[in-house]
């Protein structure tokens, strides 16, 4: 009677791990299809921003656009990324809507030179789009947490080709110290699919070339340590900017439509004062030159401002890529400072400040190999580890929760800010 409860009980495990692998590949599919035409996209609307210059000068009006459709749609206080986090732990959901409404926003956001990144909107797209299978398949309360997860991952993998990556943050991002693993097949799943998807429709992967240090010594070791404390020092920095500009702006102008058009006439003024256009937009080409070590030394604290002011103000976007350049210009500038080759120190620095920003470092170290391979692996992942620890609980996420002290071995239940 045992035996048979227990072949029961296995068959049912089966039916349902076989349910997921057919759900994962559906929305691995939709959401490489959709990031990859979102991935485009972007790609397009910088490029017509970089021959069109004047396009700068309609930021401002794009600002009030996006407010004005995120208002008809019921959004005015729009929690955005936060929303889908939340949904992940609870019964909030994550309505179908937010895909087009931040598929659109961003850009708009992109064609006129707000300083933004994509990822914000691969979450948001993910998790709407997963939310929306999860109520055609009539998944319980449970599953539709697994499946918003997936959809995160899918459309991640397909904007960054980085689908173990994508997979994994998806799952640690939402609460630090705990990993949904029964999630991990089907997110990984969804991911890969997505990224192949992406490739047939000729999609680029973010992958760099850079010259890492081929010894490891206790040397080097000690100045991996320094770089990765001082990104873990450079995380708060920019959490806090993110947070408090927000936070100072919605106080000063509490009118949406005014906040976000003088927001844009800031970005607008600043870009001219400076003479440089390299802080609009996500600004990927500056992550390649800093991974040559050719970047100007104030350009991380430029690019933190221009997208505080821009995402504070109610643009869209993502901050994960503007993280990116932020971290791998500190590093190529930092690490000569302290005896580290500049493309080094870019390459381990940008990884590692993503892992302060978003504490999820399991998912920074295999992003590290994604991008750059596993040579010298070590070094993003004592980077990954020290930046983790040195940022404390600050998050770009408000809804991200801690539940695990990042020093004693004991559980704690607060939210990141």
């Amino acid at each position: 009677m045992f035996q048979k409860q227990k072949l029961v009980k296995t068959g049912k495990y089966y039916l349902y791990f076989l349910r997921w692998i057919v759900i994962a590949v559906i929305l691995g599919t939709l959401g490489g299809v959709i990031g990859t035409v979102f991935h485009h996209c972007i790609d397009e609307v910088t490029a017509l921003r970089e021959e069109y210059s004047w396009m700068l000068y309609l930021l401002p009006f794009a600002g009030l656009f996006i407010v004005f459709i995120y208002r008809k749609a019921g959004f005015e206080k729009d929690p955005g990324t936060n929303l889908v986090l939340t949904s992940t732990q609870t019964e909030e959901r994550v309505p179908l809507r937010m895909l087009p409404l931040i598929f659109v926003s961003t850009v708009l956001t992109h064609l006129t030179g707000g300083s933004a990144g994509r990822e914000g909107a691969a979450l948001q797209v993910g998790g709407s789009l997963g939310f929306f299978l999860g109520k055609c398949f009539k998944l319980n309360s449970e599953d539709k947490h697994v499946i918003v997860l997936c959809g995160m991952s899918a459309v991640f993998s397909a904007m960054f080709g980085t689908p173990i990556a994508a997979a994994v943050f998806s799952m640690e991002v939402v609460v630090v110290g705990m990993i949904q693993y029964a999630a991990l097949v089907p997110c990984i799943l969804s991911a890969v699919v997505a990224k192949n998807i992406s490739r047939l429709m000729g999609a680029k992967e973010t992958i760099y070339t850079v010259a890492l240090e081929n010894e490891i010594n206790p040397e080097t070791m000690v100045k991996v340590i320094i770089l990765g404390i001082l990104c873990g020092v450079l995380s708060i920095v920019f959490c806090s900017l993110m947070h408090q500009t927000a936070h100072v702006l919605a106080k000063w102008l509490p009118n949406s439509y005014m906040r976000v058009f003088v927001g844009g006439c800031a970005i607008v003024l600043l870009t001219f004062l400076i003479g440089s256009r390299d802080y609009n937009g996500a600004g990927t080409h500056i992550i390649e030159q800093s991974l040559t070590g050719n970047v100007v030394w104030y350009a991380c604290i430029l690019k933190m401002l221009f997208t505080a002011i821009t995402i504070g103000s109610g643009f869209k976007g993502g901050e994960i890529v503007p993280t990116l350049f932020i971290g791998a210009a500190f590093g190529s500038v930092v690490g000569p400072l302290i005896g580290l080759p500049g493309g080094m120190a870019a390459a381990v620095s940008m990884i590692a400040l993503f892992c302060g920003v978003v504490n999820a470092p399991l998912a920074s170290i295999i992003l590290g190999i994604e991008m750059f391979g596993t040579s010298d692996i070590i070094f993003f992942a004592i980077a990954c580890a020290i930046s983790y620890v040195c940022s404390g609980y600050h998050s770009l996420y408000s809804s991200q929760t801690i539940v695990q002290d990042k020093l004693y071995q004991h559980d704690i239940f607060k939210k990141a800010g």
